[in-house]
């Protein structure tokens, strides 16, 4: 570290990273406007009941289709039918950026993830120590942040308990998570190594495990940037970009 400000590899990664999970954000909802229903399994299409169907686009619940046609005899057979409507269809140039951009973030993820543990950063910043984690250490923070007492920025990684717990959560649980489920939707891919399509359960299963955790990551980034401009836009800005 230089002075107390964060480094210049977490400065850069962080802004690199910032602009491949914009990229990331915007390809990844146009692919789900395509089709806005995520099921559980290894199968789904739209004539089969999805987990949840999301209103975000015109091929939200349609009702325009041909009398549905079995494809084999008997009871439970699968059926087909032809869509009477134009769907809402963007996926070539999603998924492309979508796949350019996953890359983008891998690179500084690794760079950070590897500079963390080897440089120590994670140890001195990140993890949360024991005696943190103590119960009334814990309340107390969570009772800050939902009163919003947030206390103003210094320019540089001083976390409170409540924020590494979040950031670890971040680094090591939902970003390895998402890389992987994303990784799980690839039939390239899991020919190659089947075992991590039967780890998430199949390809709808990792699409809609992907799906959630995108959720989360951008509950997460949201709070985060409330939590910037609450204890001090600028301040905030001037140590990320400067490191002063």
């Amino acid at each position: 570290m230089t002075g107390r400000g964060h480094a210049r590899w977490v400065r850069l990664t962080h802004w690199m990273a910032t602009a491949a999970v914009a990229a990331l954000a915007f390809s990844g909802v146009e692919i789900l406007m395509v089709h806005p229903r995520l099921y559980w399994g290894d199968a789904g299409n739209d004539l089969t009941p999805p987990v949840l169907e999301l209103p975000i686009s015109r091929n939200y619940r349609h009702g325009g289709w041909t009398a549905a046609t079995p494809l084999l005899a008997g009871p439970g057979a699968p059926v087909s039918a032809g869509r009477t409507f134009e769907i809402f269809n963007q996926n070539g140039w999603g998924r492309s950026l979508h796949f350019l951009a996953a890359w983008l973030l891998v690179v500084p993820g690794l760079v950070y993830l590897l500079g963390g543990i080897f440089g120590g950063h994670f140890r001195s910043h990140i993890w949360p120590g024991s005696t943190e984690l103590a119960p009334r250490h814990l309340w107390r923070d969570v009772a800050n942040h939902l009163r919003l007492r947030i206390p103003r920025a210094t320019g540089g990684p001083h976390y409170s308990v409540l924020q590494k717990c979040v950031y670890s959560f971040v680094v090591f649980a939902a970003m390895p998570l998402m890389g992987l489920s994303g990784l799980a939707m690839s039939p390239a891919l899991t020919a190659a190594f089947p075992p991590l399509l039967r780890l998430f359960g199949g390809y709808q299963s990792a699409r809609t495990i992907h799906f959630f955790t995108f959720v989360a990551l951008l509950l997460f980034l949201i709070v985060h940037v409330a939590m910037v401009i609450k204890s001090g836009f600028r301040r905030q800005m001037r140590g990320m970009i400067a490191g002063d």
